[in-house]
């Protein structure tokens, strides 16, 4: 007997759904509560879609409610409905695809993908014939209905989709079925059927490309669709078709590239930006470059033409005001994240010409250093959201990359137009432009600098905002070459101190968005210039200090990197009391000021990593209240993870927090040195039981900043980790992974145990084997990524100098791997021990370097000032080969490359 509803229950419940939609904030509650215990009554579900689908005489907001209510009861509850309630729910939302209600429509297709998403396709295997049946309905709601369903239950299921079930594939049978209404007469369903098929293209789906001709011809067919939606979605295919199947553009790829100029000029920006988007697709794929370069003079001008500002654009970013004293809304803040610490080197700029690596070691992927170049494009994100004028601009950066100047004798016609043009938003698209062919056009654009730049910082007194914020912007894309001009002696003067003073100027705009491109420029010039900042240290300071008081929320975030990478620029040098005095009195107030569970806290904290980092020990009178609050974040982080693993209906705890202030001990480590030994001794809660918990953590970044910390602990104040070695080394071995998940925790740990190792000296020996076990495979791979291989080169050095003994066997497996990873260093203490290690092995086994010889001759004269005791150890070790091969000396070293002849000579008599 089919099921139906109590007429009492039935009533109750459509009253309550009527009355949820009351302004009392009480009522509101009170009927939520009580429609959410419903769902503890079996046949709940039954209810809520006999009203959506079986009661047209309701208002179709009751239904509405009914069915957005469905929805999340199938969501959550899942797992727990029984299968004749779900059976019941399965049967009445096919038959409701056709109510005449369009919203009604609508839900009832969300229903039906919910339960698809939630049991798999396996478990309704009726829903996709039954919804493709149903297109060949004379009703066109039903077939609208259909669709709308088939569209999400595509965009959803899309991979279940293309695999067979119970030995039949579903896109086998839909596709060629979806083509067919391309051509449909009702604009809805052909928006629906080019929908479809598109998810899939990406896929690279064999049924879609069984049908690949009909797909492309019915697609062509649609090209001038009257409705932009449609444009939108043909658009859409078109880019990904150029990705994955570019051979079937290729033949009419003349008359696809006048299209989406067309396209790109479209009066709807949404079709505007997806034909924009192909621009991008086609320059990325270096085979296509060829067919891409006949089009550029007429790209280029559509291009500069998308980056102008509508009208709507300008509407969008309000107006020209001075806003410095208006709050900002919490929609204006991204979500910001911390990046946990990676212990890096410096490296020589190598001369090519000079280099031994191999060419896979020279391409390894670098995917755990940073990758801020990436978000170049980023910094016009201040502005709005993906859109036309910035996928133009970014195109335009893509195309500069491919083909340099070639684009640039294009462009420059244009961009002088542009540039010196009457109306503002021309000038402002010009200087964009000219800010986003930067890096690809460097080597062109260079010798017109000398006019451009003082053009762009005179132009950064602007009176429009817009303009003031995208020459901050273009102007830090140029820092490098204001840094260093061709004659840096006679030159910098016109433009450094010139860029510097204004972009200075532009921090205290009254304008927040040029505030936030000023301190944006303003800290890549810092990265740029380092150590020339330091004679105008005390002007920086004031007005970035006095910046605080004008910033609002956003800008303060931005601020504070501006600090923190003026204080890893100039390092030691803000070391003077008259400088601190200007810069810590902000930074305190605002330390006071954040409550510990505040996200404001992790750009407060990098910035004191940073500068604790730079100051050494004129941070120690603000060390001992930064030090117990960082304990405490830790502390209470893992308190709070303990608690959630017992209880899981808990919230899990924000473990960026652990994370920064772990990263900030470490600056305060490296600050205060030996001075932090006082501070480890007193603190409470002991911090090195925290960091043994911080060693074992799930999360991949905690782990991460803790051996970043374990390794500054063990340079700083050995005595307080020694106690916890045994325990401490376990983890760190297993860390040590040539198959490592998580490549920066790999390279933590393997820095942490050579910093270990020199201060354990002799009593390393237990765990040397293990650890070479592990370094050795890192070392001699191929894909391991340069920073992990040169960590693993000065740690496998550092075992050498400590346990020479035992690591000297092994010396004929890895020393030209070793070599290679550590040629290019810059001079340091950390390469200073480890090549003192190898020279160690190489006395103990002097074969075992005898077929990586020249390697480590390269190697050894690749140091620009190596220490006098450490040359005269090389000195001794090269003699000593010499004086042992004796007169087949010459004959072996002529075939050594002449720089490293040369240098064995000058510097040996070699």
């Amino acid at each position: 007997m089919e099921w139906m509803p109590t007429p009492e229950g039935l009533s109750q419940l459509l009253q309550l759904l009527k009355d949820s939609v009351s302004s009392d904030n009480e009522i509101h509650t009170m009927i939520q509560q009580k429609l959410e215990s419903f769902n503890k009554i079996p046949d709940y579900p039954n209810y809520l879609v006999y009203i959506l689908t079986q009661m047209p005489q309701e208002e179709a907001s009751t239904r509405a409610i009914a069915g957005l209510l469905l929805k999340n009861t199938i969501r959550v509850y899942f797992s727990t409905i029984q299968r004749d309630v779900l059976a019941y729910v399965k049967t009445l939302s096919i038959k409701g695809l056709g109510d005449s209600d369009v919203m009604v429509r609508g839900i009832v297709g969300n229903v039906i993908t919910t339960i698809v998403t939630r049991g798999g396709l396996a478990d309704w295997p009726r829903v996709l014939p039954s919804l493709m049946e149903l297109l060949d309905s004379p009703d066109y709601n039903v077939v609208e209905g259909s669709f709308g369903a088939l569209q999400k239950i595509c965009e959803d299921s899309a991979r279940e989709l293309d695999q067979d079930i119970d030995g039949t594939r579903p896109l086998n049978f839909m596709i060629p079925k979806i083509i067919t209404f391309f051509d449909s007469p009702h604009v809805k369903i052909r928006v629906y059927a080019v929908s479809c098929v598109n998810q899939f293209i990406l896929m690279r789906s064999n049924s879609l490309f069984i049908h690949i001709d009909a797909f492309v011809t019915a697609l062509f067919k649609r090209a001038s669709d009257e409705n932009s939606e449609v444009r939108k979605n043909v658009c859409q295919a078109l880019v990904m078709l150029l990705e994955v199947r570019p051979d079937k553009l290729m033949p009419e790829i003349g008359n696809v590239v006048e299209y989406m100029l067309y396209s790109t000029q479209d009066q709807d920006e949404q079709v505007a930006l997806e034909a924009c988007e192909f621009w991008l697709a086609f320059a990325e794929q270096e085979e296509l470059r060829e067919h891409l370069r006949p089009f550029l003079p007429r790209i280029v001008p559509v291009l500069l033409k998308g980056m102008v500002y509508s009208e709507m654009d300008i509407m969008t970013l309000g107006g020209d005001e001075d806003d410095t004293n208006v709050p900002d809304s919490d929609t204006d803040i991204k979500p910001r994240f911390h990046r946990a610490k990676t212990h890096t080197f410096e490296r020589t700029e190598a001369n090519s010409a000079e280099a031994t690596t191999t060419p896979a070691a020279a391409a390894t992927t670098e995917d755990e250093e940073d990758d801020d170049d990436d978000e170049d494009m980023d910094d016009d994100d201040i502005y709005s959201e993906w859109n036309l004028r910035k996928c133009s601009a970014a195109a335009l950066d893509v195309l500069a990359t491919v083909f340099g100047n070639e684009l640039l004798e294009t462009l420059l016609p244009f961009l002088r137009e542009q540039l010196f043009h009457q109306e503002w938003k021309h000038r402002e698209c010009g200087i964009l432009a000219l800010g986003a062919v930067s890096e690809g056009c460097m080597e062109g654009v260079e010798p017109h600098l000398q006019n451009l730049v003082p053009y762009l910082i005179q132009t950064l007194s602007d009176p429009k905002p817009l303009v003031r914020s995208i020459t901050c912007w273009t102007l830090g894309r140029y820092s490098r070459w204001c840094v260093n001009p061709p004659n840096p002696v006679q030159d910098r003067p016109k433009y450094f101190e010139p860029l510097l003073e204004m972009l200075l100027l532009k921090v205290l705009d009254n304008n927040k968005r040029v505030q936030e491109a000023a301190c944006s420029a303003f800290a890549t010039l810092e990265e740029e210039a380092c150590e020339l900042l330091i004679p105008y240290l005390d002007p920086i300071l004031r007005n970035l200090v006095f910046a605080f008081t004008k910033y609002q929320h956003k800008n303060l975030l931005i601020l504070y990197d501006a600090i923190g990478t003026l204080a890893d620029s100039v390092s030691s040098a803000l070391n003077k009391k008259e400088y601190i005095d200007i810069l810590m009195p902000p930074l305190i107030e605002k330390w006071h000021l954040l409550k510990d569970d505040d996200r404001d806290l992790f750009p407060l904290l990098e910035c004191l990593s940073s500068v604790t980092t730079a100051l050494g020990l004129g941070f120690q009178p603000f060390a001992q209240p930064v030090f117990e609050r960082c304990v405490k974040l830790i502390h209470n982080t893992l308190l709070q993870f303990q608690m959630q693993q017992q209880n899981p209906t808990l919230d899990m705890p924000d473990k960026d927090f652990m994370i920064v202030a772990l990263d900030l001990l470490s600056g305060l480590t490296q600050g205060l040195g030996v001075h932090i030994e006082a501070l480890v001794e007193h603190s409470n809660p002991p911090l090195l039981p925290l960091l043994s918990v911080c060693l074992t953590d799930p999360v991949a970044e905690v782990r991460q900043s803790a051996y970043a910390l374990l390794g500054d602990l063990s340079i700083a104040c050995f005595s307080h980790i020694k106690p916890h070695l045994s325990q401490f080394m376990v983890e760190l071995i297993s860390q040590v992974d040539p198959a490592a998940e998580h490549v920066s925790v790999c390279n933590n740990a393997a820095w942490a145990a050579g910093e270990i190792a020199l201060q354990c000296g002799a009593a390393m020996q237990p765990w040397v084997p293990p650890l070479l076990e592990r370094l050795i495979p890192l070392l001699t791979s191929e894909t391991t990524p340069r920073t992990l291989l040169e960590n693993a080169g000065i740690t496998i050095g550092r075992l050498g100098l400590v346990c020479p003994q035992l690591v000297a066997p092994h010396l004929d497996i890895f020393s030209e791997a070793w070599c290679k990873a550590l040629r290019s260093i810059r001079d340091n203490d950390e390469k200073d021990t480890a090549f003192r290690g190898l020279c160690e092995m190489i006395q103990i086994n002097p074969n075992g370097i005898a077929k990586s010889f020249l390697y480590f001759c390269d190697a050894v004269v690749q140091w620009q000032h190596p220490p006098p005791e450490l040359n005269e150890i090389f000195r001794k070790i090269l003699t000593g080969f010499k004086q042992m091969m004796g007169p087949n000396w010459e004959a072996y070293t002529s075939h050594f490359p002449p720089h490293i002849r040369q240098r064995l000579l000058e510097r040996y008599g070699l």
